[in-house]
């Protein structure tokens, strides 16, 4: 009798596993905000106003603007952490109206928890989510292949440069396998070098996830870089001012002359914007001429 032994699965087979049922299923991903406005309250001017967006399966959507466009409430929208005042946003044909597990949330700061290991942590909310301990360590460390981190598991927080524990985030919210990704400029406080290792790490892991991703970043320079289309803010109310449709391969160059110009396009429209609201501002601000200095002083020194 011949005795078969089972053979644990390495984690890059395991992903290249992965990578082969993501192929193989249907796309899944599709976002569409519909006339969503988003007033807070006490506010005169609504920070949203008549948002219409579509994030289709697999797209990667770059929103930049002026600071107080909305980017970041856009994001919480999309993600159903507050509810727009009119209008309605699906994912898939079905109402979003609450967080849930097909959307995942990366923030600009990384919320981990530090006395979790980096396994510990990508595997909480499958913890959470009541999966056994050998199913949840065996898909954290799928997830901790995808972003280059097989090595770091037993690390904890403090032991992780800041691009790694970015890193570790990302992994936490794709191991629950969410059908959008919603990053809230989540590399704007690493250094500049740091940055565009995590720029060529997302990259590479949306081409072989091909996951629906809406990205907010101030960086024009990281917008042209990654997205598929690029959406700029009017602000003030927040409005879409202009779109980008970004038709070269992946992953791209820095460099290249293309995104040079393009990058041009997308600055020259910010800063128009910017301009208009510091206009805006000034007129708002400007103080009321006095209407009585031409006549003779008097009164002077009254009360003293």
């Amino acid at each position: 009798m011949i005795e078969v032994q089972a053979v644990a699965e390495s984690p890059q087979a395991a992903a290249r596993r992965q990578a082969a049922q993501i192929a193989s299923v249907p796309a899944r991903g599709h976002l569409r905000l519909e006339h969503v406005t988003k007033r807070f309250p006490g506010a005169a001017i609504p920070v949203l106003s008549d948002i219409t967006l579509e994030c289709r399966p697999g797209e990667f959507v770059v929103v930049v603007g002026p600071s107080g466009c909305g980017k970041s409430t856009l994001l919480n929208v999309a993600a159903g952490m507050t509810a727009p005042e009119a209008g309605s946003v699906q994912l898939d044909g079905e109402p979003v109206t609450a967080p849930g597990p097909q959307r995942a949330m990366v923030f600009q700061e990384h919320g981990l928890f530090p006395w979790l290991s980096s396994r510990q942590n990508v595997a909480f909310g499958l913890k959470m989510a009541g999966v056994g301990r050998r199913e949840r360590y065996r898909r954290a460390d799928e997830a901790l292949h995808w972003v280059h981190l097989d090595t770091s598991g037993p690390k904890l927080v403090h032991e992780l440069s800041g691009g790694m524990r970015q890193r570790v985030a990302i992994a936490r919210a794709l191991v629950m396998d969410p059908s959008v990704l919603l990053m809230d400029e989540p590399f704007a406080s690493l250094d500049a070098q740091t940055r565009t290792d995590m720029h060529r790490h997302l990259q590479e892991l949306w081409c072989q996830t091909k996951k629906t991703i809406l990205f907010v970043t101030h960086s024009v320079g990281e917008a042209v870089r990654m997205a598929d289309r690029i959406i700029v803010l009017h602000a003030q109310p927040g409005r879409i001012r202009a779109q980008f449709t970004v038709d070269l391969p992946h992953p791209r160059n820095v460099d290249a002359p293309a995104l040079s110009d393009l990058a041009r396009k997308v600055r020259k429209e910010i800063e128009d914007e910017v301009n208009r609201v510091n206009a805006t501002a000034e007129e708002f601000w400007k103080p009321q001429a006095a209407d009585d200095l031409g006549g003779a002083p008097g009164g002077m020194g009254d009360g003293i």
